[in-house]
């Protein structure tokens, strides 16, 4: 998928997919693929932001000398990393990514699992290790996904590990630094932040440069148009992004919340991006 991190709500509505204080990482994947296919319909319109990046991503594709070997865009969604890819590089119409996500919603949605292509796996939690049609692949290309996963790290280096000789890894994810008005009015008014607890950008670089020659990293700050925490919360929520590891605010923790959060803060956002090549 491509994705942003968790949004707060309060109990109510949403309560019968609240999330229990523990619970195994299954559990946890399965309701963020549930959460985005609800909202599978809407999602392109409320993906600014990854749109954006997927596009800047793919730029740094358009050069790349690929080897032989597959092609696929991890948590591809609804299609926007490999239609960005397709713009910027028209000789992969002739080979485009297979598309790899947890969410059958998006996928259905997504153009790349139709004809003329049908470049579309079966649905697959990428917690897991990718498939054998994947060995040796010459492009993993993935945009706001990595951070949804129990184990980011981990799952870098057996991306990175399943590049052939000369195989490129394009990643985007938002890191850590990211949502510090939401932080802040959480510490403020003395409630659980319950965002997603994004990676370390400095920890994904070194596993990947273990790996890889990086031939780009950059770590890019973003910021929303400001507006109130409530209209900064049901953002979230209109995308999917709406799964949290952390039970869910009470009522009166939701309004303290919201009388703590910063007069019409803007929305930051930390997005690491790499490029980076496996050599012999």
């Amino acid at each position: 998928m491509t994705l942003l991190p968790a949004t707060t709500h309060a109990r109510g509505a949403q309560s019968r997919a609240a999330p229990p204080a523990e619970e195994g990482a299954g559990a946890f994947s399965a309701r963020v693929r549930e959460r985005f296919g609800r909202r599978a319909a809407d999602y392109d319109g409320q993906a600014r932001l990854q749109r954006a990046i997927a596009w800047r991503l793919a730029g740094h594709a358009r050069c790349l000398p690929l080897p032989a070997g597959p092609l696929a865009d991890l948590g591809a969604g609804s299609g926007l990393l490999s239609r960005a890819l397709l713009e910027r590089r028209a000789d992969l119409a002739a080979r485009p990514p297979l598309q790899l996500d947890h969410c059958p919603e998006l996928l259905a949605r997504n153009p790349f699992t139709a004809p003329p292509f049908g470049r579309c796996l079966p649905p697959c939690d990428l917690n897991q290790p990718l498939p054998p049609p994947l060995s040796d692949a010459a492009l993993l290309a993935s945009s706001f996904a990595l951070q949804w996963l129990e184990q980011p790290a981990v799952i870098l280096a057996h991306w990175c590990e399943r590049l052939t000789a000369g195989g490129w890894l394009l990643l985007a994810l938002p890191v850590a630094g990211s949502f510090s008005a939401w932080r802040q009015a959480a510490a403020a008014a003395a409630v659980p932040f319950t965002g997603l607890e994004l990676p370390q950008a400095e920890g994904l670089v070194c596993v990947a440069a273990e790996r890889l020659a990086l031939q780009r990293v950059e770590r890019l700050s973003f910021r929303q148009p400001r507006q109130d925490g409530l209209a900064t919360l049901r953002q979230f929520g209109a995308l999917g992004a709406s799964a949290s590891r952390r039970p869910p605010l009470g009522t009166g923790q939701l309004r303290r919340l919201l009388r703590h959060w910063p007069p019409q803060a803007a929305l930051n956002w930390q997005v690491l991006l790499l490029v980076g090549r496996r050599l012999p």
